[in-house]
């Protein structure tokens, strides 16, 4: 999580500077540190059409492999079926 540095000491001071009560400073300087940790919190968070990119991806990598999985199968059965063939033909 990326993180955003927020100088309080800073903005209480301005804050007094301008008139605020310190006890008023404080409490606004605490409410927009939570505030700024919340909007990169939810920054972070996937959206629904991140998930649904990332599925679609997985979904064309599953496809994917499954397809290969078929073709080395099929050249292994017809490997066998030439091994039996020609044992077959040698014993026979």
């Amino acid at each position: 999580m990326a993180a955003i540095t927020f100088d309080t000491l800073k903005y209480v001071e301005r804050l007094k500077a301008a008139g605020l009560p310190e006890q008023h400073a404080k409490a606004e300087a605490e409410a927009l540190r939570d505030a700024l940790g919340d909007l990169v919190e939810m920054r972070s968070l996937a959206t629904k059409e991140d998930v649904n990119v990332l599925r679609a991806e997985i979904e064309t990598k599953i496809s994917d492999a499954k397809a290969d999985i078929i073709k080395w199968m099929a050249g292994l059965l017809l490997a066998q079926a030439g091994l039996v063939t020609a044992l077959v033909k040698l014993i026979g």
